[in-house]
C-alpha cells in the first residue's frame, strides 16, 4: 500500500481528538494547519510491517501463541474463542520523527500538529494491515475469519517486557528497521506492536473497539 492510501485512511477527527478537541470542531485556522501538515508527512514517511500468523489457544487468564505462554486476564478475553492470531509490528519509519524534530526546534503548534498526524496515520497504517492479515489467514483456513481489537503490550494487564518477545518472533530490527530501547521503548516513536486476533466470530469491532461499542453483553469485552 502506498502513503496515498494511508492518508485517505486517516480519521481526521482522531487528529482532532488528539489536539485536544474532544468531540468539538476547531476552527478552519486549526483545519488548515492540520492539512497542511499531513500532507507534509504523507510525502517524507516510508512506512514498513511485519506480521506473522500462529496458531492460538486460551486457557483461564493465561494465553499461548507459538511458544510463548502470556499471562495476562484482559488478552485471553481479547483472543477468546480465536484459533490464530497474528503478531504484528509496523512503523511509519525514522522520518516522522525528524519531521517532529525540526518543527520541535522552529515551531511548537507544528510539531504538537505532526504529533497528531502521525499518531492517527500509524493507526491507519495498521487497519489497512489488519485486511491484508485477515485475507491471508482467512486463504490459509479456508473459512470466514474475522478481526479483533489489536492489543499491545502495555495495555490492560498485558506486560511491557512482552515487546522482547514479538521482537524476537518478528525480528523487527533486521526487517523493518525497528529498535526496542532498555525501556523497552519502540523507536522510530511512531510505531506499533499488537496481537491480533482472528476468529469465526463476526463481531464487527476490530476498528471502534469496545470503548465506542454499546454491546455490554459482548463476550470479548475486556
Amino acid at each position: 500500500m502506498n502513503n496515498s492510501e494511508i492518508g485517505a485512511a486517516v480519521n481526521q477527527k482522531e487528529i482532532y481528538r488528539y489536539l485536544g478537541y474532544g468531540k468539538n470542531e476547531p476552527d478552519g485556522t486549526v483545519h488548515m494547519l492540520v492539512d497542511e501538515v499531513l500532507s507534509e508527512l504523507l510525502a517524507v514517511i516510508k512506512p514498513k510491517n511485519s506480521y506473522q500468523l500462529y496458531d492460538c489457544r486460551t486457557a483461564d487468564e493465561c494465553v499461548f501463541v507459538g511458544t510463548m505462554r502470556i499471562k495476562s486476564r484482559n488478552l485471553a478475553g481479547n483472543l477468546a474463542q480465536c484459533g490464530t492470531v497474528a503478531l504484528l509490528a509496523a512503523t511509519l519509519g525514522i522520518e516522522a520523527d525528524k519531521l517532529l524534530q525540526r518543527y520541535e526546534v522552529s515551531n511548537m503548534a507544528k510539531a504538537s500538529v505532526v504529533q497528531a498526524c502521525a499518531a492517527a496515520c500509524i493507526e491507519a497504517y495498521c487497519n489497512l494491515i489488519q485486511e491484508n492479515i485477515r485475507l491471508d489467514a482467512q486463504a490459509k483456513s479456508g473459512t470466514p475469519l474475522f478481526i479483533r481489537p489489536r492489543f499491545s503490550p502495555g495495555y490492560g494487564d498485558l506486560p511491557l517486557d512482552t515487546q522482547k518477545d514479538i521482537f524476537r518472533l518478528l525480528d523487527c530490527t533486521k526487517r523493518i528497521g525497528l529498535t526496542l530501547t532498555q525501556n523497552l521503548l519502540m523507536y522510530p516513536t511512531k510505531s506499533v506492536t499488537a496481537f491480533i486476533g482472528l476468529t469465526g466470530n463476526p463481531e464487527n469491532c476490530h476498528i471502534e473497539k469496545c470503548k465506542r461499542c454499546g454491546k455490554t453483553d459482548c463476550a470479548f469485552r475486556v
